[in-house]
This record gives C-alpha cells, structure tokens and sequence, in this order.
C-alpha cells in the first residue's frame, strides 16, 4: 500500500489563467533552439556548424566535462545559427524545421535485455540522458555513478501547473517502459510522488516503482520536497530526478527506437487568451504563440511564476518546462505604495484580506512592492517550506561563504525551486534563488 504523507507548510498561490483540460492543435514553430545556458555547469563542445543537416536525435554538441552526454536536435532541419556572448559562449544553437520531422534510429529494444550499460549507452548517444538530473546540485547526472535512488513527481503543484494525469494519459506504456530502463540504472528504488487528492488513474497501473501520496499545498509537488520525506539526502549520497514528461520520451525511445521530444504544454495566465493544453517540442519558438497573449504590456515566462525565465515572445521554450506563463508587467508606481489600501493579492501576511479568501483567484503583475532591504529573522520562510532546513541561517552562510555551515545547513538537500516560496514571502525582497545557486556553485567548485 502506497505510502501518505501530510505537509502543513507549504502556501497555494491561486491565479486567474488555469488551462482548461482540453488539448489544442498550435500552428508548428519555423526554429527551434538549444540553449546551453539551460543546464547548470554546462561546457557544450559544438558538433555542427551553421549550414549542417539534421534530424531529430542528431547530436548538436556534447558536454566538456562529460564528452559521452551529447545534447541533440528536437526536430530534422538546417542548423542555421549559432549565437554566441562574452568569450564566445555559446547560448543558442538555432535549428529551422524542415516540417517533416525526420527521426534517427536508434533502435527499439526491450531495456531489460539490454542491462544498464546498453540502456545507458542508448540515453547517450540520443540526448536522453540529459533529461535525468542529480541531486545535490540539480545538474546533468554523472555517466559513471550509481544513484542510490531515482525520484519522480507524479504532479506539479506551482502556480497554474499543467495537470500531469491529464497530459499523459494514453502514453501508460510509454511510462511503463521508461520505469523499466531507469530500473537498470540504480541498484535502489524508484519513487513515484502523487498527489492524494486528484485523479492518478494514468499512473495507476505502473509496476516496479514505488508510490507515495503526498498531500498538502505548494512546493507538495517538488521532486525535492518528496525526497526529502521519503529517503533524504546525506553528505556523499547520489539520487537522480526526472520530470514524468521526459520519462515518457524515455518509454518511446526503447518502444520505437527514436528521440521524440514533444511534451503537453500547459498555456496559462492571465494575459493569455483561453488557457488551454498544446503539444510542443522542447526548444520551440514561442512566437506561433502570439495571438494568444492579450495586448499590452506583458511578462512571458518559461515556466511558472516562482521558478520559470523571463522570455519574449520569440524565445524558445525552456529545456525542461512544460508551462507558459502569460502575466501583467508591474512596472508602473503604485500612488502612496503601502500607505493607502491596495487591492487584494495573494500573501500569507493577514495586513491582507486574501487569507480570509482561501479559495479566491487573483489577477497578479510583477510589481515586488518595495526594494531589497536588511536580511532579517521573521520566521516567513519556515512557513512555507516544509522540510527540516533552517532557510535564513543557510543563506546567511551562503553569503559568508562559510562552507561548513552551508553543509551543516543542508544546502545538500535543496535547489532554487525548493525555496522559490520563500523568495515569494520574503519581507526583506532578497534575491534567495540567486543566492542559493551562488552557494551551490561554490560548494561544488570546492569539492
């Protein structure tokens, strides 16, 4: 019997724009682009250059530091530019599609038969592997380690996150067969996190994992949060994590022996005309997107409000997200600020009538209200995070660079999204996801 866990910490943010339940054919984007500032720590060594054919699953670079990861096409086309920035960094390699969607063959095969070294080969040399990340540091996982266990989430439970049950459903086998793989990979389990409270009859018949429910608000749905209540992290432990969506590209590379990146996309917002679901491949141009985003002057992000980038509408959506957000910009002053009464807006500070609304859904901009200021000690992060880490004291030691303490704090055990939250509550408006990602480069670089 499945395991359930209760969190009380944790705070929904309610907004306008959910995606209605209903799937929506989009006019295919032109580019695609891979972008290699994505992916924490990543020195990508090109594979093409600017003229060069290829089809989905032809490799576009590979990592420097892990030569054998490769990062390849989403779709068949012409590479048709590079971009580059400061010292010839490479930010986008920019594919235009040919439209026919052209697959290398890598071969279906049954993961059991082939055992963990030819299951790893095949991630490899599709791109796949890229898709499964570790933790400590959230970066690509490591070719030559064993993780001690392989974490899913089942759902996501950001702000206007798409219903995960909903955009697999029909892809069970896919799932399945991508379980089975990861299986060869570890000598520990498999965690698979649920919601309690919602419809998980797409998960309902996967074997060979283990299933935990999880109730209670948001981050209940971060692979990090579920980790941390089913097997935590300690120092010298390895554990791997990927998104369901890529588990399912997984399943269909063994099943049909090709990379077929496309994942339901959840187009929400407010500023966005009726939110629905779209197919997408990972790398899309955002831009055939356009007539959906209401006019004015309008934040896109690549991801949901907490976690995601701020794009434009000829950006690319992001490597791993599988949500556009479409919001109002608050860039314009608000007249007296907090000296006269403001509209209600979500908050976990009762100066606001919204807690005595908890079901009420808000239209909200980006507006901060108010600029950093001392880090002070107000106990609003501890309400919201429901994992044993002291949040304040570890960003204290972030930037004091003091190593021990950072390890002693559990920097270990959480990445930005984990915290996004508590940047969301934050009194003194600090920075706490830069913060956090400053103290896991360091404490990376410094072994």
């Amino acid at each position: 019997m499945a395991n359930q866990i209760r969190l009380k910490k944790g705070y929904d943010i309610k907004l306008v724009g959910e995606a209605t339940k209903e799937i929506v054919s989009t006019e295919a984007p032109k580019t695609y682009a891979i972008q290699p500032h994505e992916i924490r720590g990543l020195v990508p060594k090109l594979q093409v250059e600017v003229g060069s054919e290829v089809k989905c699953g032809s490799p576009l670079y590979f990592s420097k530091s892990q030569p054998d990861v490769f990062f390849t096409s989403p779709v068949s086309g012409e590479v048709v530019e590079i971009i580059r920035g400061e010292k010839r960094r490479i930010l986008e390699v920019r594919i235009l599609a040919d439209g026919k969607l052209t697959y290398e063959n890598f071969g279906a095969a049954d993961p059991a038969s082939l055992g963990r070294d030819g299951v790893k080969e095949k991630m490899l040399k599709s791109g796949l592997w890229a898709f499964l990340r570790q933790r400590p540091y959230n970066r690509v996982a490591e070719t030559n380690v064993v993780p001690k266990n392989i974490f899913i989430s089942g759902f996501d439970s950001a702000p206007l996150a798409p219903d995960l049950n909903f955009a697999l459903k029909g892809r069970e086998s896919h799932l399945q067969t991508g379980i089975n793989a990861l299986a060869t990979l570890t000598d520990g389990k498999i965690y698979l996190g649920l919601d309690s409270k919602e419809d998980n009859s797409t998960f309902a018949s996967l074997k060979n994992v283990t299933v935990n429910h999880f109730e209670g608000p948001h981050p209940a749905g971060n692979v990090g949060v579920q980790i941390h209540h089913v097997a935590p992290i300690n120092k010298g432990d390895i554990v791997w994590t990927i998104n369901i969506q890529d588990l399912a590209t997984l399943g269909k590379l063994f099943a049909e022996g090709i990379y077929d990146p496309e994942r339901v996309v959840a187009i929400t917002g407010s500023e966005i005309e009726n939110p629905v679901y779209t197919k997408m491949r990972v790398g899309a141009c955002l831009d055939t997107l356009a007539s959906k985003v209401k006019p004015g002057n309008v934040r896109i992000i690549s991801g949901n409000v907490l976690f995601g980038s701020k794009v434009d509408i000829n950006s690319y959506l992001g490597f791993y997200d599988q949500q556009i957000t479409a919001i109002p910009e608050g860039d314009e002053p608000e007249f007296m600020g907090w000296l006269l009464p403001s509209e209600a807006r979500p908050s976990i500070s009762k100066t606001f009538l919204s807690y005595l609304l908890p079901s009420k859904k808000y239209r909200v901009n980006t507006n901060m209200h108010g600029e950093s200021r001392p880090f002070v000690v107000t106990n609003e992060y501890e309400q919201v995070l429901p994992m044993d880490v002291y949040p304040v004291q570890l960003l204290k030691a972030i930037l004091a660079g003091d190593l021990e303490a950072m390890e002693a704090l559990g920097i270990f055990e959480v990445v930005e999204e984990d915290l996004s939250l508590c940047e969301f509550v934050c009194t003194s408006k600090q920075p706490v996801q830069n913060i956090l990602a400053d103290g896991l480069t360091l404490i990376e670089r410094e072994g």
